[in-house]
């Protein structure tokens, strides 16, 4: 009974069967679904990664629809009529795994070209060198960060990728050599890209998983799926508590106001003051009880408590703004500072280079600078510029003798 196949592995060999390919290990392979899911994750990642290519190479790029289908080697091998380069791409946060990118040698050639400044022609007869592999090494880092950032957002958690590791393909032998390509020897799964570059390319890139592999991305695609899919408790509303009913509040009487008798300021005679009390309605009981007035020399009525002082005014004193500060005063200032240390730089010239010119620097190559032989060198203090000075050497070591101190 152990022998018999579940109704989703019998599932996968129809399907085998369908597209022309059966897999070699009956015990190890996908589902529909599981196909549909790399397929979709596939599309979204390598769109991104298309994107970024494009940018790099500065070529209109297009990376089509993918295919999903079990492969093995023998096939990768009849399609490859041409050595390739193989990239591979290791998953160190988020998945657990890797995956390998594959490429021919005459796209590689043309992408790495461009990467250089040069046109993506003539270039059959060019022989990859270690330089054109550093240089897809770097495409191929840029476009599977890419792609990891847009599988981060997807299956919302973070997945990062160590460096690429670029690896020629020449023969099946080269393939059993590596640890990392050791899934290759059986049945794995193959997503196949049409990968258009405007005029230059219209080829095949290949991504290559482990069957293992396939099947987390797959667990992880589902369990995001089925808890986007999940109906959503509405928050429960918590009975209202009926609120007793408070007491109407009673209207105070409001306090009426007294009238208060019109006070007396100098100049106002007694006539006056009697008049203006009557216009207020004041009581006659209140209008005679007056304060004591006091009678000046001048035949002015005064208030009691009225005190007449004299008051002094002078003109505001100011500093003259040109007085000249004394810097002895602000020395104890620029104390607090003086044991932060400062980074000093002596430049002895600059230039500017192309990228192509750059990646062209081998050991004896001679850059020429924009200063002259026996020109002062000039010195910066955390990148500024404040002197000129000539190179003198001291005890085996170079040193500056300070000519000149900018202002």
């Amino acid at each position: 009974m152990d022998s018999i196949l579940s109704q989703e592995e019998i599932n996968a060999l129809l399907s085998g069967i369908e597209n022309g390919t059966i897999p070699t290990n009956n015990t190890v392979s996908l589902t529909p679904e599981e196909e549909d899911a790399i397929g979709e994750i596939s599309n979204i990642s390598m769109g991104t990664a298309a994107t970024t290519l494009s940018t790099i190479v500065n070529k209109k790029v297009i990376i089509t629809t993918p295919k999903v289908e079990y492969s093995t080697w023998n096939d990768i091998e009849g399609i490859f009529d041409e050595p390739g380069v193989t990239i591979d791409i290791m998953f160190k946060e988020g998945l657990s795994g890797n995956n390998l990118l594959l490429l021919k040698e005459r796209d590689v050639r043309i992408i790495t070209d461009l990467m250089m400044g040069g046109t993506g022609t003539d270039v059959d007869d060019v022989e990859l060198t270690e330089l054109h592999m550093s240089a897809i090494s770097e495409a191929m880092n840029q476009m599977m960060g890419a792609a990891s950032t847009a599988m981060s957002s997807m299956l919302e958690r973070k997945i990062d990728i160590s460096p690429p590791t670029t690896i020629p393909i020449t023969d099946s032998s080269s393939v059993a050599e590596e640890s990392s390509m050791a899934f290759l020897k059986d049945t794995f799964v193959k997503v196949s890209f049409k990968l258009v570059i405007e005029g230059l390319i219209d080829s095949q890139l290949m991504q290559m998983y482990p069957m293992d592999f396939a099947k987390e991305l797959f667990r992880t695609f589902s369990e995001l799926s089925e808890a986007d899919a999940a109906p959503k408790e509405a928050p429960k509303e918590e009975p209202k508590k009926e609120q007793a009913p408070q007491p109407e509040p009673q209207p105070q009487p409001q306090p009426q106001p007294v009238p208060q008798p019109m006070q007396q300021v100098p100049g106002m005679d007694m006539q006056q003051y009697m008049m203006g009390n009557m216009q207020q309605g004041m009581p006659p009981n209140m209008m005679y009880q007056m304060p004591a007035m006091q009678m000046p020399p001048n035949g002015m009525y005064q208030q009691p408590g009225f005190v007449q002082q004299n008051i002094n005014v002078a003109p505001a004193q100011f500093a003259a703004f040109n007085q000249a500060v004394n810097p002895a005063l602000q020395t104890e200032n620029i104390d607090l500072i003086m044991d932060v240390p400062l980074e000093v730089t002596v430049e002895l010239g600059r230039t500017t280079r192309s990228i192509h010119e750059i990646l062209e620097f081998k050991p004896g190559t001679i850059v020429e600078l924009n200063k002259l032989a026996g020109e002062p060198v000039d010195v910066l203090v955390n990148g500024k510029f404040v002197a000129k000075g000539e190179v003198v050497v001291i005890d085996e070591c170079f040193g500056i003798r300070i000519t000149e101190i900018t202002k």
